[in-house]
């Protein structure tokens, strides 16, 4: 396992025995664990993604930590946009549909105060960072 994954690890493991509390790195940054299907091996990916609410919806960004290619995550969502969340002590099923336009926008300069850290990001990665949106299934 790679030390970005056993990093990760780590993060999945803290945040699911203490209801979603991270210290680290991460203390006090709104932190959601993302299970997508993986494109092309159909295993569960579970990822540590930092998220914004906004009207009810979760928005995540595919930041990569700037890095020139979206992470893994977002190719698996672009596949399978059915994934699983777990926000606090709390798991349901979410639809994910990526942002455009005005939208991206408007969540992009609203996550940028509490991360500017992204500023930097974007710029280092010279693409678009994407912005997804995750809806909340009728069904969970």
């Amino acid at each position: 396992m790679s030390e970005r994954l056993q990093r990760n690890q780590l993060v999945i493991d803290e945040f699911r025995s203490s209801a979603g509390v991270v210290g680290g790195d991460f203390a006090g940054v709104p932190l959601l664990l993302l299970t997508t299907t993986g494109a092309r091996s159909g295993e569960s990916r579970v990822m540590p993604v930092t998220y914004l609410e906004d009207g009810g919806r979760l928005v995540i960004f595919g930041a990569n930590g700037g890095r020139a290619n979206h992470p893994g995550w977002y190719h698996n969502l672009l596949a399978d946009p059915a994934a699983r969340v777990e926000v606090g002590a709390e798991s349901f099923a979410v639809t994910a549909s990526v942002a455009e336009g005005a939208e991206h926008d408007r969540l992009w300069a609203r996550q940028l105060p509490h991360t500017p850290y992204f500023a930097g990001f974007q710029e280092r990665a010279g693409r678009r960072i994407p912005v997804v949106v995750l809806t909340r299934d009728a069904t969970s």
